[in-house]
């Protein structure tokens, strides 16, 4: 019988049994992909509305979920490859990758679609009272212990939250919490506040992102010349739009 102690865990007579190693203190810094479907929303239990939220809810036509129409027929600001804006582009699974980049006074996050950056600023600044509106926000950032607290606030309100259509106005302010479990894993959950929208605050399901091996992201981009010939060849047929 051979006994030795690996890295990644412990091998007895040829039968690796996996052992975790321990996450590395107060550090993000890889590329991290979403763990579970390709299509998100904050939480599958959306708070209620207040009439402000069901009326935006109502005039945004998704392409996915109960409410589904052909993509030609719908107003998804992705459909005109317009930005996606947070917290969409933290669910934005499938093939998606987002990269942690730290130095000593910000984080910088890194999304592979459409090569986004977001500055997380971890200077000990406050968030600003009248921030200039923008789909990212304006984000600081610290420690708590072993969790990674993300405070945004100062959004423009024509992005969606997810696929779905939920809406958000330009009073949201979002929580992001992140813990690395472990070398190769890192949690998240949200807290959404929008009192012109939601009746309660919106608190996520947990969100688990496993570390990737590669360290370059692909150039994705939607690009809206192709996006439109796409859509008169493709799209717009298939819908019966002319």
């Amino acid at each position: 019988m051979r006994n030795r102690l690996s890295v990644l865990g412990l091998t007895i007579a040829g039968i690796t049994f996996a052992q975790s190693v321990p996450a590395p203190n107060h550090d993000l810094t890889g590329v991290w992909r979403w763990t579970g479907r390709s299509v998100l929303t904050v939480s599958p239990e959306t708070p209620p509305f207040t009439p402000l939220g069901k009326q935006l809810f109502d005039a945004n036509k998704p392409s996915y979920g109960t409410r589904a129409i052909p993509p030609a027929l719908g107003n998804d600001p992705q459909g005109k490859c317009d930005p996606l804006g947070i917290p969409r582009l933290l669910f934005y699974g499938g093939t998606n990758t987002q990269e942690f980049i730290q130095s000593k006074d910000r984080v910088v996050e890194f999304f592979e679609w459409m090569h986004v950056y977001r500055t997380i600023w971890t200077d000990g600044r406050e968030l600003p009272k009248e921030p200039e509106p923008s789909r990212l926000g304006y984000s600081v950032g610290k420690w708590d212990g072993d969790t990674f607290v993300v405070d945004t606030v100062g959004f423009i309100d024509n992005t969606w939250l997810d696929h779905f259509g939920d809406p958000h106005s330009d009073e949201m302010r979002l929580q992001e919490r992140y813990r690395r479990t472990d070398q190769n894993n890192l949690e998240m959950t949200l807290t959404l506040t929008d009192p012109k929208i939601y009746t309660k605050p919106w608190v996520s399901d947990k969100k688990t992102f496993r570390l990737e091996p590669k360290t370059e992201q692909a150039e994705i981009f939607c690009v809206p010349s192709e996006e439109e010939l796409f859509n008169k060849r493709m799209r717009d047929p298939a819908a019966g739009k002319k």
